[in-house]
C-alpha cells in the first residue's frame, strides 16, 4: 500500500512542520517515508507546500502528480490542488480561510474552520496545522492520534517543547471535529 498526501497553505502556517510531523509519525509506524517540501523565494505569506508518500514498501516517487488526502489551510491552495487529488480521494478544507465549494463530483470533502477552532478552543491561530493533522488522522484511519503525538516530541525543537502539550491538544481538538456536520 502506498498513500500520497499534500499539505498547502502559505508561509508563516506551520505547513512544513505539520508534513514533518506526519512523515515521523509514519516512520514510527514502521512505514517507509519521503517528505517533500516546496516554498516560494518569499516565505512567509507565500505560498508553501509539502509532499508526503507512506509506503510498506519503496516509495516509489516523491513527488506525483495525484495525492489521496490533500488538507490546504487557504484558498489559493485549494485552487491550485483541488485538480490533483486522486479520484475517490480526500481533500480536507480550512474554512475559515477557503470558500466551501465542491468543484468535482469524484473526491471527498471535508471542510472544518480550522483557524477559527484553533483560536476560538486553543487561543491560538498557530496550531491551526496540527489540528488540521487530527482531522487528517480522524478521516484517514492511516495514522494513529497516539503516534502523532510521539511524532510531536521528536520533531518540535528543544526550545518550542513547551508547546507540546497544546499541540497535543490541538491534535485531539482536530480528531474528535464532528465530520457529520460537514
Amino acid at each position: 500500500m502506498e498513500k500520497d498526501f499534500i499539505i498547502a497553505g502559505f508561509g508563516g502556517q506551520g505547513v512544513l512542520l505539520a508534513g514533518e510531523v506526519l512523515a515521523n509519525g509514519f516512520m514510527l509506524d514502521d512505514k517507509k517515508v519521503t517528505w517533500y517540501p516546496s516554498y516560494g523565494a518569499e516565505m512567509r505569506g507565500g505560498t508553501v507546500n509539502c509532499s508526503v508518500v507512506m509506503a510498506d514498501e519503496e516509495v516509489s516517487a516523491v513527488q506525483k502528480s495525484h495525492a489521496d488526502y490533500i488538507v490546504v489551510l487557504n484558498q489559493a491552495s485549494f485552487d491550485r490542488f483541488i485538480p490533483i487529488v486522486r479520484k475517490g480521494g480526500t481533500i480536507i478544507v480550512n474554512t475559515s480561510l477557503a470558500k466551501e465549494v465542491r468543484t468535482r463530483d469524484d473526491i471527498n470533502y471535508v471542510f472544518a474552520p480550522i483557524t477559527q477552532m484553533a483560536e476560538k478552543n486553543l487561543g491560538n491561530i498557530k496550531m491551526s496545522n496540527i489540528l488540521a493533522l487530527g482531522i487528517l488522522s480522524s478521516v484517514s484511519g492511516l495514522i494513529s492520534l497516539d503516534t502523532l503525538e510521539k511524532a510531536l516530541y521528536n520533531v518540535i525543537p528543544p526550545h518550542r517543547k513547551n508547546l507540546i502539550p497544546k499541540n497535543i491538544e490541538a491534535l485531539k481538538l482536530g480528531y474528535e471535529y464532528d465530520l457529520l456536520k460537514v
